[in-house]
């Protein structure tokens, strides 16, 4: 991976190394930080519409969700056949069942050159000097394990980093359930009994893998937790603005 991304990790290392230079008479100790913030922020702010475009897609596929779930049901011996008739589904609404999951692939590459950027000590055979700047005497490079504990300066930090990123995380949990669309598709049988169940299960998992930003945020660098906790912030804000955008055509 490193290798793939050697030369476009390298440029971005010198554009927000520029940059911090820029902002340090401005900012002081503060400038790397800012600089962070505001690469991650211009790089969202380019994929803006690869994520319009995967939100659309998801909303499609929660709407069609229930008509989904009746052709696995009625079709469940069937898996040519089902086949067959989810794709003449996604052919007649316009849409295939990559339309959510493609435009976030394409979004791939140039978030994790920000991301190696932000936890990688060395870029282009050199030291990464922007994670020996620091954030209220904490340097950037910092992991949380790596500190003087958790009631120190660096344990504090941390911890607002994680208070943060977890309510962040509550918050998407929240706006994903109000962009969803329960499936209204009746089951009939064993199964029906089951589906509530499988349900709950579901749920309580997808609740779980909400807050994992909080566990990676714990194993990399604090430059890297600070780019996570904004980049996370930005696509709430881009999921509230989706959901706001759609009431209002409805």
């Amino acid at each position: 991976m490193f290798s793939l991304f050697g030369v476009p990790t390298d440029a971005a290392y010198h554009l927000v190394a520029g940059f911090t230079g820029t902002l340090t008479p401005v900012l002081g100790g503060l400038a790397a930080v800012a600089a962070i913030v505001a690469v991650t922020v211009a790089v969202r702010l380019v994929l803006m519409p690869l994520s319009f475009r995967a939100l659309r897609g998801q909303a499609v596929q929660a709407r069609l969700a229930p008509q989904l779930q009746a052709l696995r049901q009625r079709y469940a011996k069937k898996p040519e056949q089902l086949q067959r008739e989810m794709s003449a589904l996604y052919k007649r609404e316009g849409t295939s069942m990559f339309a959510g999951f493609a435009p976030l692939l394409l979004q791939w590459p140039l978030l994790s050159v920000i991301y190696l950027l932000f936890r990688s000590p060395r870029v282009g055979g050199k030291p990464n000097t922007l994670l020996t700047r620091d954030l209220f005497g904490v340097p950037l490079g910092m992991h949380w394990l790596s500190g003087a504990g958790p009631l120190s300066v660096h344990g504090a930090v941390f911890a607002g980093l994680f208070v943060l990123l977890a309510g962040l995380c509550w918050l998407s949990t929240r706006l994903a359930r109000l962009m969803s669309v329960p499936p209204a598709v009746p089951a009939a049988g064993p199964k029906a009994a089951a589906g509530p169940k499988a349900a709950a299960g579901t749920g309580a998992l997808v609740k779980v893998l909400s807050y994992l930003t909080v566990v990676i945020a714990a194993f990399v660098p604090l430059a890297a937790g600070i780019y996570l906790l904004t980049s996370m912030g930005w696509s709430l804000a881009e999921r509230r603005l989706f959901l706001s955008r759609r009431q209002a055509v409805e």
